[in-house]
């Protein structure tokens, strides 16, 4: 059980990574510290809003990065060699128990940018484009963005996505796997089906699965399933695009890759790349970082995981203890923990968001930027001490709105 507030939550070895000390992101023009003020008009409020972690990258890629630096030439790069290709297969291979094919891996800036470029290959203005809501704010305004329509089918829904699916102008199915902001994983079972009848109904799938490498087995039930091991069942046109800045904390980098099904369609998204957008050359300094942590971050890796399981588990004590009504459990996957706070009576998201801002000073994201009013996305990606913070903010301006209508 857990000790007083600011002490271990438990006693369990913590390896060679320090995850308690605070690191000072201030000043360093990150956007979770330093932007705060963009998003809720307020400068200095402790942050538990976008996500990245507080913590430091694993040792092995901070060393990678210094020994690429101390070279001190950066010239145009390319990503077609087998270094990062091998890496990316090592990865997939030891972490998931998957082959893949590296003929079909293909490399952008982002995974937003990926999605954006299949999106503009695959579809047309005015196109239907699912997903499954909640949804990450980020699909909506690349979506909605390239004057596509957004169509969202409730999580578990199967109904509702195949009457979507079903549509004329269905052209797209955007996949979270894991689902964000939920932390929902995906067994091998309901992907299988996914993938049918998304072919059934000639949709194509981007299955963004950047959050695969924080799935807690326990919880989930097993290892994460790319769609890789699945898309050869239903054919049709997919993608999977994903990261390792997500897991390994090095989004500011840029970075991500994927994988193509259709060599025509390949072909295509990199031409776009390499001559429309200009972006033959990748960062050479992700390239590092991604070969490093495929290749030797899987113990750091497993420590951060296990250090963020702990996270959630102490927010579920503390809710459990003063909001049982709640009933609330940690995600399958990630360090984000979704927290429905209705059943606690909230019912005005902007009164909880005035208590939490103005006099709780946190910064926590609403459930309404995802389409869902009365839920929290509260990022536990940070030492134990600002976890404790947080939740207690979150317990006090709970109980503030559902005692006052105004917080007052």
């Amino acid at each position: 059980m857990a000790g007083q507030q600011g002490e271990p939550y438990d006693a369990e070895p913590r390896g060679p990574y320090d995850f308690d000390t605070a690191v000072d992101r201030r000043g360093t023009w990150c956007v979770q510290w330093d932007g705060v003020a963009d998003r809720f008009g307020v400068d200095g409020l402790l942050p538990f809003t976008i996500s990245d972690m507080d913590f430091t990258t694993a040792p092995e890629v901070l060393a990678a990065l210094r020994d690429r630096l101390e070279h001190g030439v950066f010239g145009y790069t390319t990503w077609k060699h087998d270094d990062f290709r091998s890496a990316v297969a090592h990865w997939h291979a030891t972490r998931y128990g998957t082959e893949i094919d590296p003929g079909q891996l293909v490399y952008g800036p982002s995974v937003l940018n990926q999605l954006s470029q299949l999106l503009q290959m695959w579809t047309g203005e005015g196109d239907g484009v699912v997903v499954h809501t909640p949804t990450y704010d980020g699909f909506r305004k690349a979506v909605t963005g390239l004057g596509r329509e957004l169509r969202g089918v409730p999580l578990g829904d199967e109904e509702a996505l195949v009457r979507e699916l079903a549509r004329a102008d269905a052209k797209v199915l955007v996949l979270c796997s894991p689902h964000n902001p939920t932390g929902r994983v995906w067994t091998a079972a309901e992907l299988a089906r996914t993938a049918e009848l998304a072919a059934r109904h000639g949709v194509a799938v981007i299955s963004d699965e950047i959050h695969a490498d924080f799935v807690h087995e326990e919880r989930a039930g097993g290892v994460h399933v790319p769609w890789t091991r699945v898309a050869g069942d239903g054919g049709g046109r997919w993608a999977l695009i994903t990261s390792a800045s997500k897991a390994f904390n090095f989004p500011a980098l840029t970075g991500s890759y994927g994988f193509i099904g259709d060599p025509a369609d390949r072909a295509e998204y990199l031409r776009r790349m390499e001559t429309g957008e200009g972006l033959a050359s990748p960062a050479v300094l992700s390239l590092t970082a991604h070969i490093a942590a495929y290749r030797e971050g899987a113990a750091w890796l497993d420590a951060v995981r296990a250090y963020v399981a702990r996270n959630l588990a102490y927010v579920a004590e503390r809710l459990s203890a003063d909001l049982p009504e709640l009933g609330w459990e940690p995600p399958q996957a990630g360090y984000l923990a979704w927290i429905d706070l209705r059943p606690a009576g909230v019912v005005d998201d902007e009164a909880l968001q005035r208590v939490l801002v103005e006099r709780e000073r946190v910064a926590v994201m609403g459930g309404a930027v995802y389409g869902a009013p009365g839920f929290v996305r509260l990022n536990v990606g940070c030492p134990r001490g600002k976890v404790e913070r947080g939740v207690e903010a979150l317990i006090r301006a709970v109980r503030a709105v559902t005692s006052s209508p105004s917080g007052d």
